[in-house]
C-alpha cells in the first residue's frame, strides 16, 4: 500500500447545490487532490480537524483515499455475502416478521445485481429462492438442503467485496435493479422506497463497523412520482354492494356466518384483517343484554400472516403490537348497534366464551387469510356484475376498510377522531383518502355564501 506524509489541509469552502447548501474539505495527498462534502459546517469542520491531527501527529496517508492509514476502511477485506449474511442475522431479533422478509428480498435483488454472473446450470430463480428463503434467514440457514448450500458457496465466490460500493456506477447498476422488475417494468414508487430504507440500513451498519466510510446510496434517486399511497376511489364499495356482499357470505353453509361477522367487523370498525383475526370475546365492551346501543372494541394486538418460516413461533402469523404504537398501547374503536347485533348473534350460537377467539378458523386458531379471501372472490363474483367484479371496486378485502374510513370522512367525522380510530395519523389519513373526500360540496357552499353575507353587512 502506498502512503506519503506529504499532505496539505486547505480550509473549508461553501458551496451552493441544487437542493440545499453544502461544505466541501480540501486536501491532497502526495499531490493528488481529494474533496469530501458534507451537508452542515460542523460536520465538514470535525473531519478537517481529523485530518490536521492526524498530519501533526506524523501520521501517514494512504495516496490512493486520501486518509489516514487509521482511518483506512476494512472493505477491501470484507466479502459482500458475508456481510449481508451478518447484517441479516443483526436485524433478526429485534424486528418484526415482516420486517425480517423484506430485509430479506431486498439482500437477495442487491446480491444478485452485485454477482460477476449467474451460477452456472443453477435457475435463476433457484438461486433468487436460495438467497432469500435460505441465506438471509437466520432460522433455516443451518438446515439448508446440499444443493442450497453449494449455490450460496458460488454465491459466495462470485460476489464482490464491499469496496465495490466506493464505485458509484455499481451503486447506480444496483439501484436500477431494485427499481426494476424481472419482466422488465418499472417496479412501484412503494416497493423501490422499502428497498432503498433497507439498503440505506445496512449502509448504516457498515458505517458503524468501520467497513465503509460513508453512505454511498444516494438519497431520492430513481423515484416514481406519485401520491403517498393514494385510495384510487373505484375501489371504495356502495351500500348496496356492501349489503349484497355480507348476506351472501351469511347464507354459505359452514363458515357463512363465522366470515359473515368478520367482514361485517371490518366493514363497520375499519379495522385491519390483521388485527381482526386477533380479538377476543373479552375484546368486546358490550351493552347490556337486549339493549340495542353502540358498544366498544378495544384493539390491542395485530397477527398478520407472513409465514412460519419468519416468526419466531414457527406458526405462520407473527404476533405484535399495534401499527405505529408501542408495546402494550391499545385504542378504542366504535361498534354501531348493527354490529352488535351480529356479534351477539356470532357469541351465542358459537358458545364462545370470553377467553376465546371471536373469529378462529375452522379448526380452531388464527383464521387463515386465505380462506377469507376466497371467501371475499367468491362473494363478489356471485353478486357483482361481470364488469364491476372485473373492475377494482372491493377487490381486496382491504377495501371494507378503505370504504369505512372514506365514509367517516365525508360524513364528517372530525379527521382526528377518524385517525384516531383507524390507528393512524392525520398525515397519512389525508394522503391516502384525499382523492375520496366527496358530498360535502353543498355544506361548504352554504358556508361560503353565510360569510359573504356577513362581509357585506359589516360594509353597509
Amino acid at each position: 500500500m502506498d502512503t506519503t506524509f506529504d499532505v496539505r489541509v486547505w480550509q473549508i469552502e461553501r458551496g451552493s447545490g441544487r437542493l440545499r447548501e453544502s461544505y466541501g474539505v480540501r486536501w491532497s495527498v502526495a499531490g493528488k487532490r481529494h474533496r469530501k462534502s458534507f451537508q452542515t459546517f460542523a460536520l465538514a469542520d470535525g473531519f478537517r480537524a481529523e485530518l490536521v491531527t492526524a498530519t501533526h501527529a506524523g501520521e501517514s496517508f494512504n495516496v490512493s483515499t486520501g486518509l489516514p492509514e487509521r482511518h483506512e476502511p476494512r472493505a477491501s477485506s470484507v466479502g459482500w455475502y458475508d456481510f449481508a449474511v451478518q447484517f441479516a442475522d443483526a436485524q433478526w431479533p429485534r424486528v418484526s416478521a415482516n420486517h425480517r422478509r423484506n430485509t430479506a428480498r431486498t439482500l437477495m435483488i442487491v446480491t444478485t445485481a452485485l454477482m460477476d454472473r449467474d451460477p452456472p446450470g443453477v435457475p435463476a430463480r433457484r438461486a433468487r429462492t436460495a438467497l432469500s428463503d435460505w441465506a438471509f434467514n437466520a432460522n433455516r440457514r443451518g438446515g439448508a438442503p446440499e444443493d442450497i448450500v453449494a449455490v450460496l458457496g458460488w454465491v459466495r465466490r462470485h460476489t464482490p467485496t464491499m469496496d465495490a460500493w466506493t464505485d458509484p456506477l455499481v451503486v447506480q447498476d444496483v439501484l436500477l435493479v431494485l427499481g426494476t422488475l424481472l419482466d422488465g417494468r418499472r417496479a412501484a414508487a412503494s416497493s423501490v422506497k422499502r428497498h432503498r430504507r433497507v439498503l440505506h440500513l445496512v449502509m448504516k451498519y457498515a458505517i458503524a463497523r468501520g467497513i465503509l466510510l460513508s453512505d454511498p446510496v444516494p438519497e431520492g434517486w430513481n423515484l416514481t412520482p406519485q401520491p403517498a399511497g393514494a385510495i384510487d376511489r373505484r375501489r371504495l364499495l356502495n351500500a348496496q354492494q356492501a349489503a349484497r356482499l355480507l348476506d351472501w357470505i351469511r347464507d354459505q353453509p359452514r363458515s357463512g356466518r363465522r366470515l359473515h361477522a368478520f367482514f361485517a367487523t371490518l366493514y363497520f370498525t375499519g379495522l385491519r384483517p390483521e388485527e381482526a383475526v386477533a380479538l377476543h370475546v373479552s375484546d368486546l365492551v358490550m351493552p347490556a343484554s337486549g339493549e340495542s346501543r353502540w358498544a366498544e372494541i378495544v384493539v390491542h394486538t395485530a397477527e398478520p400472516e407472513i409465514g412460519r418460516t419468519w416468526t419466531d413461533s414457527g406458526t405462520r402469523h407473527d404476533q405484535r403490537c399495534l401499527k405505529g404504537r408501542a408495546e402494550g398501547e391499545t385504542r378504542i374503536v366504535p361498534c354501531p348497534p348493527a354490529l352488535v347485533h351480529v356479534l351477539r348473534a356470532r357469541i351465542k350460537d358459537a358458545g364462545l366464551l370470553p377467553g376465546d377467539r371471536l373469529f378462529p378458523g375452522e379448526h380452531g386458531g388464527v383464521l387463515a387469510g386465505s380462506v377469507y379471501r376466497r371467501m371475499w372472490d367468491h362473494a363478489r363474483r356471485a353478486t357483482l356484475p361481470p364488469h364491476v367484479y372485473a373492475s377494482p371496486t372491493g377487490r381486496r378485502v382491504y377495501d371494507l376498510r378503505h370504504t369505512r374510513l372514506t365514509m367517516w370522512l365525508n360524513n364528517g367525522i372530525p379527521p382526528a377522531e377518524v385517525a384516531a380510530w383507524a390507528g393512524t395519523s392525520v398525515a397519512v389519513l389525508f394522503a391516502t383518502y384525499a382523492q375520496c373526500i366527496s358530498g360535502q360540496e353543498q355544506d361548504l357552499r352554504r358556508r361560503l355564501d353565510e360569510m359573504q353575507d356577513a362581509s357585506a353587512t359589516l360594509a353597509a
